[in-house]
This record gives structure tokens, sequence and C-alpha cells, in this order.
């Protein structure tokens, strides 16, 4: 049995479907289509590794996807304004996940994401000295 090929139907701008089509010209034809777009924020919870003061640190042996890098961005939108949002890399100089092949035939590292993104950071053996000391237990 020989398949039929079907036909592809030109759709009007702003409709994304034959179904949208049938519908425009039917059941829901009176609606405004495509109206304004509306906002929606889908809210999440953080939890970072350890604090002192208004400093948040992020310990990362490594970013596994670039969706969870994005995320510190986020995080970092919704701090207090006199909050920090600081990380601390096993290995500031691994590559990022996904990273593409710059012209100069290098990668962009984790040290690279932090400096385009406006983060501070440190590799674990250049963390300020007193941070030791700031570092205290709190109660749960």
């Amino acid at each position: 049995m020989k398949r039929r090929r079907r036909k592809s139907v030109k759709l009007p701008k702003g409709i994304d479907s034959k179904l949208e089509l049938d519908l425009s010209k039917g059941g829901l034809q009176g609606c405004e289509w495509k109206p304004d777009p509306i906002d929606y924020i889908v809210r999440k919870k953080y939890n970072p590794d350890c604090s002192f003061g208004d400093i948040i640190i992020e310990i990362k042996g490594r970013f596994r996807t670039t969706a969870e890098a994005s995320k510190y961005k986020w995080v970092r939108k919704h701090l207090l304004p006199h909050q920090e949002l600081v990380f601390v890399f096993a290995n500031p100089n691994l590559r990022m996940p996904a990273a593409k092949r710059r012209v100069d035939g290098t990668y962009q590292t984790h040290a690279d994401w932090a400096y385009k993104n406006d983060f501070i950071f440190y590799s674990k053996d250049d963390l300020p000295r007193d941070w030791g000391m700031k570092c205290t237990k709190t109660k749960k």
C-alpha cells in the first residue's frame, strides 16, 4: 500500500497549526488570536553551600550543564542588595559544558564564565585567609 503524501497547508501569519486555523474559522472565530504575551515566573529554592554575613558561598567542582550555570544568574537577581554570591571552584580553568571552540582555539572556562557574568570567585587554594575565622556553625 502506497502512502499518500499530505498536502502542506499555507498558514496565515499568526496561526501556528491547522487546528488553530480550523478553530479560528469555526468555534473560536470571534477570539483575539495571539494577544499580548503573559509573563510568568517559576519559583525555585536555592540552598547555598555556606555563608557568613552577607556573603553566600557556592562551592563548585564543576558545572555539569549550561542550565545549572545560568541558575546562579537568576539566584543573584533575587538576593538582597547588600548580599553577594561568591564561587569557590575546585579548578577555575575547567572547560564549561557545551563550550564551543573560540577562534583562538581555546574554550570558555569556569573563570571566564564568572568574569563574563560579574561573579567573584576563588579557587580552593586561594581563599581569603580570614574566611575560616568568619565562618561559624549555625544551628539548624
